[in-house]
């Protein structure tokens, strides 16, 4: 009894108001590089991110997003590469303060490769640990401004086998997108 109890609980909360939504937006990411001989370079990028996600605006949700930044210029940094493309998972818990504004964190992790433009051998693969605060400002039911600030941890793939630690950077990426939900 207990089971079938519980079984019914956990499927009416996930329907009960949870929606499917799609979201896109632009990024500013500030990078600070450092390489394993303990070089640092800091370098600011555009990016955009596309992601669809379900969830309450002022609950719970799960998202998933994937990331293209655009580096202009690789050339001074302890890694050299052109262009970024990540994939991220990610839970949200949003908060309901009967204010017009839904507030919000994010953890999550990701992955991707930061290309180096068909030069297989130099494209390196990253992983990320992801912590972001926003907030949702709703526009109707059906759309909403969302603007964060989101802090990855990333360590690279090593260049050689040779070399004994990975590179790593703090990112730190404002964003601001909408969204439309279904």
């Amino acid at each position: 009894m207990k089971k079938i109890l519980f079984l019914t609980l956990l499927i009416s909360s996930l329907f009960a108001e949870s929606q499917l939504y799609l979201g896109a937006g632009y990024n500013y990411y500030n990078e600070q590089y450092t390489n394993n001989s303990m070089e640092s370079v800091s370098l600011s990028d555009n990016g955009f991110t596309l992601k669809v996600g379900y969830g309450e605006r002022k609950a719970y949700a799960v998202e998933f997003s994937v990331d293209y930044i655009d580096h202009a210029d690789y050339s001074a940094t302890p890694i050299i590469g052109h262009a970024k493309y990540g994939f991220n998972v990610a839970m949200l818990k949003a908060f309901d303060f009967d204010i017009y504004l839904y507030p919000y964190l994010k953890v999550g992790m990701g992955t991707g490769i930061l290309d180096n433009f068909g030069e297989a051998e130099k494209s390196l693969q990253f992983g990320s640990f992801n912590l972001a605060g926003g907030v949702f400002i709703p526009i109707d039911k059906t759309f909403d401004i969302e603007i964060s600030y989101d802090y990855r941890y990333t360590t690279y793939q090593k260049e050689n086998s040779d070399l004994e630690t990975n590179n790593k950077s703090d990112v730190n990426c404002i964003y601001i997108g909408i969204n439309t939900r279904f």
